[in-house]
């Protein structure tokens, strides 16, 4: 398969989801790549698809497991082989990478903003092997290169305005795992959710955790230590803030146990996932999960196996919004009676005026 010539178009590089969602055009939807594709069979010889994970797992119920699933689909609907490979420190990406290219995968998927740089080098130097990575764009764009974002800053909106909606004691928290941009880019849209409540209902609720206007807050520094994601929230529940939105992979495990103990002791206290719906990927946080942010990389991955079938890639950028399904809100569960219909109705709207552009999560940080 790698011996096929690979086209892409250039498309400009813009520095945030916001702005790509708006620009991007239709034909990056999972079901416009999907029609786009639905002509071509399936290779004649095998099609393998191999993942190199960040260093959060494959198992850490959030960001890498959640692009493994895109491929897992991909081997159910599409047939293709794939494999897998988790990378414990950064210095394991180039070589992972190398593994996988000497091992003739036809699509590499790189999983995260961390291993921009190793997917780049690995791309320039071999112009016939065919790569896609989460949550980067390359400027200029890379022709053997798909890059998968996200408009997660839209769909933290809704979160935030959940968020002040639910809280009694004005204050709501967030906390990082590293201070990079795809990180950052869901606090943003959760304060920019937190505003627009307040703007919309006459409230001053507080964001603890983060400035967007400084770009400074609460981090961690690494995405698998769950004691520090416990004291992180712990130390924003004794600050007053009665919900907490960890953007901090398995992180964010560790504050789900510091809520659910403080909701113990009697605090009406509740929590937000974040890529996956942290309801069901999660099980023993039932009480505490009021809702989780979806970011939909598996339906990104799978787009990205489409279009590399095909033999060629329609853009050079693949943007996840609100419209097309890439980002999305986890339903309340058995927090749903907790949440009024008002507030419920307020979301709705506020989704609809995100996908139709008359609010921009932007003019709210």
């Amino acid at each position: 398969m790698r011996n096929q010539r690979w086209l892409g178009l250039s498309a400009a590089f813009v520095t945030t989801l916001l702005v790509l969602a708006a620009c991007q055009p239709a034909s990056s939807s999972p079901s416009a790549v999907a029609s786009a594709s639905a002509s071509a069979s399936v290779a004649p010889a095998a099609f393998k698809a191999c993942e190199v994970s960040d260093t959060g797992g494959i198992d850490d119920k959030g960001f890498n497991q959640n692009a493994y699933d895109g491929l897992k689909r991909a081997h159910d609907e599409l047939g293709v082989d794939i494999a897998f490979l988790e990378s414990t420190a950064q210095t394991d990406y180039a070589r992972n990478i190398k593994t996988f290219h000497d091992q003739g995968c036809d699509l590499i998927v790189t999983v995260g903003f961390l291993l921009g740089t190793s997917t780049q080098a690995g791309a320039v130097l071999h112009p016939d092997q065919l790569f896609a990575i989460v949550d980067y764009a390359y400027d200029p764009a890379i022709p053997n290169v798909l890059g998968l974002v996200f408009d997660t800053k839209s769909a933290s909106m809704l979160q935030g305005y959940l968020a002040a909606g639910m809280s009694k004691t004005g204050k709501v928290g967030t906390f990082g795992g590293i201070q990079i941009g795809p990180v950052t880019d869901f606090m943003d849209g959760y304060v920019a959710g937190v505003n627009y409540y307040n703007q919309k209902n006459g409230t001053n609720v507080k964001v603890l955790g983060w400035d967007p206007a400084t770009k400074t807050g609460t981090f961690t520094g690494d995405f698998s230590d769950l004691d520090k994601g416990r004291t992180t929230a712990e130390a924003l529940l004794q600050e007053g803030a009665d919900v907490i939105f960890a953007v901090a992979g398995p992180v964010g495990q560790g504050a789900m146990a510091a809520v659910k103990d403080a909701q113990t002791a009697g605090s009406e206290v509740y929590f937000i996932g974040v890529d996956v719906d942290q309801f069901t990927s999660v099980p023993g946080f039932e009480s505490i999960m009021l809702s989780s942010e979806l970011k939909r990389m598996d339906n990104a991955v799978f787009a990205a196996v489409q279009q590399a079938m095909t033999g060629s890639w329609t853009t050079n950028l693949y943007v996840g919004t609100l419209a097309n399904d890439g980002v999305g809100m986890a339903p309340y569960h058995d927090l749903d009676s907790k949440v009024s219909a008002e507030l419920k109705a307020a979301i709705d709207a506020l989704k609809a005026a995100l996908i139709d552009g008359t609010v921009k999560a932007a003019d709210y940080q």
